[in-house]
C-alpha cells in the first residue's frame, strides 16, 4: 500500500473513532433524557414550543399554550425549563453528530480505492442518521410511545454497527498482520455463543426497559422504589442471566490469554469487554436492589450499547486476523511442497 492510501486510512480511522465516541455520548445523553422524564420537554419537532431556540420561562409562551398542545394530543403539557433545555440540547447534540458522520463519509471518499466497502458503510451511516432524525419526530408525535422509543434506540445501534464495520475495514491490515494461527479452536465457537447470549440479554433488557416506562406511567415517579415489585418474570431472568454472560465472557478471555497472550489486540479488546460487562452488572444490580435510581439507568444502557459494539468489533477483528493467517499459510504452502519435492527427487537420485 502506498503512502497516500496509508495516510487516507489513518485520517479516516481517527475521524471514525471520534465520531463513534460522539455517538456513544449521544446514546448516554438520550438515555439521561429518558430517565429524567425530559423526553417531552419539547412537545413539538423540529422546533421546541414553536421556537428554534426554546423559551427560558413560561412567561415567554402564549397564555393558552396548554390548550393549543392539548388540541394536538398532548393534554398534560407543562413547561419545565430544565426538561425543555435538556431535550433541546439533546437535539442540538444529535444534529452536531449528524454533521460529524457527514464529515466521516466525506473522508471515506479517499479510501475508496483501498476498500470500497469503507465508503459504502460510511455513506450508509449518514443516510441512517437522516432516517433517525425522521424517526425522532415520530417518537415525539407518538408522545413517547415505548415501542417507538425502542425502535429509535435500535436504529442508533444499527448506526453504531455500520460505523464499526467501516472502522474495522479501515484497520483490516493492522489485524491481518496479527496472526491467530495458534488460537484455540474453541474460540470461534465460544465467540458465537457469547454473541448469541448478548443478543438474548439485550432483547430481554429492551423488554424490561419498555415495562419500566409502563410502570412509570401507571405508578408515577414518586413510587420509583416499588417499581421492581411490579416487574414481570423476564426482569428476573434478565437479572440472573447477567452472571452467566459475565462468566461465559471470562472463559472467552481465558482462551485468548492462554493461546495468544496478553499483548494481542483481540485479547485487549476482550479485556475491555469484561470491564464493560462488569459495569453493566454493577449498574444493573444497583437498579434492582436500590429502587431503580434514575441516574443509574443511563449508565446501564450505555454499558449494554458498548458491549454490543465491542463484541461486533471483536468479531470483525478476528475475521481479519484469521484471513491474514490463512493468506500467510497459503503463501508458504507452495514453497514447502516444492522443498519436499526436491528432497524426494534428491533421495531418488541417490
Amino acid at each position: 500500500m502506498n503512502n497516500t492510501n496509508s495516510q487516507a486510512l489513518l485520517r479516516y480511522r481517527k475521524m471514525a473513532v471520534i465520531t463513534l465516541a460522539a455517538v456513544y455520548f449521544l446514546i448516554l445523553v438520550g438515555a439521561t433524557v429518558r430517565a429524567s422524564g425530559a423526553g417531552m420537554g419539547c412537545p413539538d419537532w423540529p422546533t421546541c414550543f414553536g421556537q428554534w431556540i426554546p423559551p427560558t420561562s413560561e412567561a415567554q409562551l402564549p397564555s393558552d399554550y396548554q390548550e393549543v398542545y392539548a388540541d394536538l394530543g398532548y393534554s398534560d403539557t407543562q413547561f419545565n425549563v430544565v426538561k425543555t433545555w435538556t431535550e433541546y440540547l439533546n437535539r442540538v447534540l444529535g444534529v452536531s453528530i449528524g454533521i460529524m458522520i457527514f464529515i466521516t463519509a466525506i473522508l471515506s471518499w479517499s479510501t475508496r480505492r483501498v476498500d470500497p466497502s469503507i465508503m459504502k458503510a460510511s455513506v450508509a451511516a449518514f443516510l441512517m442518521v437522516g432516517f433517525q432524525g425522521w424517526l425522532g419526530s415520530k417518537v415525539v408525535a407518538s408522545n413517547l410511545q415505548p415501542g417507538m422509543i425502542t425502535v429509535h434506540m435500535l436504529v442508533a445501534l444499527a448506526i453504531v454497527a455500520t460505523l464499526l464495520y467501516a472502522l474495522a475495514q479501515a484497520r483490516r491490515e493492522l489485524m491481518e498482520a496479527q496472526p491467530v494461527h495458534s488460537i484455540d479452536p474453541k474460540f470461534e465457537r465460544w465467540l458465537a455463543i457469547v454473541l448469541a447470549m448478548t443478543v438474548f440479554q439485550v432483547a430481554l433488557g429492551t423488554q424490561v426497559r419498555e415495562m419500566t416506562d409502563f410502570i412509570r406511567e401507571s405508578q408515577g415517579e414518586e413510587l420509583r422504589s416499588s417499581w421492581i415489585d411490579a416487574m414481570p418474570w423476564f426482569f428476573y431472568v434478565h437479572r440472573s442471566f447477567s452472571a452467566i454472560v459475565l462468566f461465559s465472557n471470562l472463559w472467552l478471555v481465558r482462551i485468548l490469554i492462554n493461546s495468544l497472550g496478553w499483548q494481542h489486540t483481540l485479547t485487549r479488546l476482550c479485556l475491555a469487554m469484561i470491564g464493560v460487562i462488569g459495569l453493566s452488572v454493577v449498574s444493573g444490580a444497583t437498579l434492582g436492589h436500590l429502587g431503580m435510581p434514575a441516574l443509574v439507568q443511563p449508565t446501564h444502557l450505555l454499558s449494554a450499547s458498548l458491549l454490543f459494539g465491542l463484541q461486533f468489533l471483536i468479531w470483525m477483528s478476528y475475521r481479519h486476523s484469521k484471513k491474514g493467517s490463512q493468506r500467510r499459510f497459503d503463501a508458504n504452502k507452495p514453497s514447502s511442497q516444492s522443498g519436499q519435492l526436491s528432497r524426494t527427487t534428491l533421495g531418488a537420485s541417490a
